[in-house]
């Protein structure tokens, strides 16, 4: 398959987020019109995007949610089970490893990281909170390719450049803070704030 474009690849992955969404509340299809309301994307680019992969809706009665899941993470290549480290066990690193945010798209977190002795050896769901000093072990028993930051600021790059030095490859930062990486690292700065400011430049324009 051809390498999607930045464009469709964001699109999809704003299609996926709101297919997972309906199916947790019990809806079976979707249409065009719908996707459209929910994602801000116009109802004929939804239809043309998709329209690229095959025929997934039907006129009149819409997408059938569990198909079109499937195929968008057959596309977007998210189909198989990817694992997680996560480093950091304050306050946001709890409530990333609670919420189903990384799960409902295939990720799983196999590992939480941290370097207080205080977290160290404390339970957060069915995992327990192992010393930053095991993560090239965790890494490679648990074929982790993903690594996310949930820590300070000042502590961000010396961390990251763990997870990069122990084989990981794509990093979501919360930490607020640049990180200076190898080119064959990704980095995902994830911050509401950015996604506020984003919301509000189309609000205020």
């Amino acid at each position: 398959m051809d390498r999607l474009t930045l464009g469709v690849a964001a699109r999809l992955s704003r299609y996926l987020q709101v297919l997972t969404q309906a199916k947790k509340m019990g809806k079976d299809t979707i249409s065009s019109q719908e996707l459209s309301e929910y994602t801000h994307v116009n109802p004929t680019q939804i239809r043309r995007d998709l329209s690229g992969f095959g025929k997934f809706g039907k006129r009149g009665v819409g997408y059938n949610i569990d198909s079109l899941v499937a195929q968008i993470r057959k596309i977007l290549r998210t189909s198989d089970q990817h694992n997680i480290a996560l480093v950091g066990a304050g306050n946001l690193g709890l409530a990333i490893a609670s919420s189903d945010i990384f799960a409902d798209h295939g990720f799983r977190i196999v590992a939480i990281l941290d370097v207080s002795p205080k977290k160290v050896g404390t339970k957060v769901g069915s995992l327990v909170v192992r010393h930053i000093s095991e993560l090239n072990k965790l890494v490679e028993d648990n074929d982790i390719v993903v690594g996310v930051l949930a820590v300070p600021p000042e502590a961000s790059q010396e961390l990251a450049d763990q997870l990069v030095e122990a084989g990981v490859r794509i990093i979501f930062n919360y930490s607020g803070s640049l990180l200076t990486v190898a080119p064959d690292v990704t980095v995902h700065a994830s911050s509401p704030a950015v996604d506020l400011l984003y919301a509000l430049y189309f609000y205020l324009t």
